[in-house]
């Protein structure tokens, strides 16, 4: 046999030479919770290694992620008061608009993302304004872009609605200019489905809707076409990034997206893809390190730019691990 495609695994080193993608520490974005309060560290029973943190405890959890070498950070916020209109997302001195300032302040190096959404502030749950148990879309989109110039005031890099009202780049991309934050770039949500991996979160968040559920206006899973129609919509009202969520059951959107658009390409590997791993490594079912880096890889190798992961603190320490190794 000439052609011996083994001849290229034969060692580490061999595969080394070839091998086709690599996952970086700079790919990594870690979420984080904020919490109003003092001295709260809540742990999240649903995600094991996962906390609420009050803006007194943020600094050490945002120390640990610098030191790891992850430099951006994506931010939700749990404000101890919520109404219907969700009013708290674009208060200037709220829990995410004062995480962002102190975050800026104190660990000037780290990129800070903030998520826009309004179903963490609503009474009700849901992303938008509701009205006769209707979610109404061009209603909530001066909100999400108030709540938008709000954390670019408080000095957010990045805004990532993840709302999934149609409309809202645009919208948000005008407010945004019209108060002077033309360098504020806009990371959409823009393929992200109505999914049960995202229960976990909704935990994590104090999130979940009080009636029905968000299949109106988040994507139904059966539908990739329609994906590339939601990502092109975002990309001609003007994002600067792509989002498809969840990630592992949906690396053919991801696939399909990185080869279609020539936008950088974010996938966010979910809640709930976290709680699995985790509770089947407790189980010793699994080997939770070898498991986390074959789904890196997996969402660089279907065409992913950046990871939004919970697990970023521990891919980026094992890295650093065998990079140290191989000196």
């Amino acid at each position: 046999m000439r052609n011996r495609l083994r001849r290229l695994r034969m060692n580490e080193g061999i595969r080394a030479m070839v091998r086709e993608n690599a996952v970086s520490a700079d790919d990594l974005v870690y979420p984080v919770f904020v919490a109003e309060g003092n001295v709260v560290k809540k742990p999240i029973d649903s995600m094991p290694g996962i906390f609420q943190f009050s803006l007194d405890t943020l600094g050490e959890e945002i120390t640990r992620m610098v030191e790891s070498g992850v430099r951006a950070v994506l931010l939700f916020g749990i404000p101890s008061k919520k109404d219907e209109f969700g009013s708290e997302s674009w208060n200037d001195n709220g829990v995410v608009q004062n995480a962002i300032r102190f975050i800026k302040k104190e660990f000037p190096e780290v990129i800070v993302i903030a998520d826009i959404c309004l179903c963490e502030y609503t009474s009700h749950g849901h992303c938008g304004l509701v009205s006769a148990g209707i979610i109404l879309n061009d209603a909530t989109l001066p909100l999400l872009s108030r709540m938008a110039v709000s954390c670019a005031k408080a000095g957010a890099d990045i805004v990532a609605p993840s709302d999934m009202m149609d409309g809202r780049v645009a919208f948000m991309r005008d407010e945004l200019d019209k108060n002077g934050f033309q360098n504020v770039a806009i990371m959409a949500y823009s393929a992200k489905f109505a999914s049960g991996y995202y229960s976990p979160f909704r935990d994590a968040a104090d999130s979940a809707p009080q009636f029905g559920d968000r299949k109106t206006y988040q994507m139904d899973c059966a539908n990739g076409r329609e994906a590339m129609r939601e990502i092109e919509a975002d990309i001609a009202e003007g994002c600067d990034y792509i989002m498809v969520k969840p990630a592992l059951a949906y690396l053919d959107v991801v696939k399909e997206a990185s080869q279609r658009f020539d936008v950088p390409l974010v996938t966010y590997n979910v809640s709930g893809e976290y709680a699995m791993v985790k509770a089947a490594s407790k189980n010793g079912w699994i080997d939770e390190r070898r498991i986390v880096m074959e789904n890196m890889v997996a969402f660089k190798r279907a065409g992913a730019k950046i990871i939004i992961t919970y697990h970023a603190i521990d891919v980026a320490t094992w890295l650093r691990e065998e990079a140290e190794c191989r000196k």
